[in-house]
């Protein structure tokens, strides 16, 4: 059984900060970057980054992502995964 669980973990980043500009993916200040928080699948992922997006919807500048950690942990996993 965990090793049920454990196939089915697919680790998701959510952080965001303020860019430089709306064009690059530069940070303004990378003490400052927002961690969300490291989430078991996308569909959770997805939603904590639509939580943040909204929030700070009035500033142009400002940006969420989420980084697909299973696949950096493992290349070969999650392929046809969101």
């Amino acid at each position: 059984m965990a090793e049920e669980n454990e196939k089915s973990q697919l680790l998701h980043l959510v952080f965001g900060g303020e860019l430089t500009s709306l064009t690059s993916l530069t940070f303004r200040d990378l003490d400052g970057l927002d961690i969300v928080g490291i989430f078991p699948d996308y569909k959770s992922a997805e939603k904590a980054w639509r939580a943040k997006a909204q929030e700070t919807v009035d500033n142009a500048h400002m940006r969420y992502f989420i980084v697909h950690l299973h696949r950096l942990l493992d290349p070969g996993a999650g392929k046809a995964e969101g």
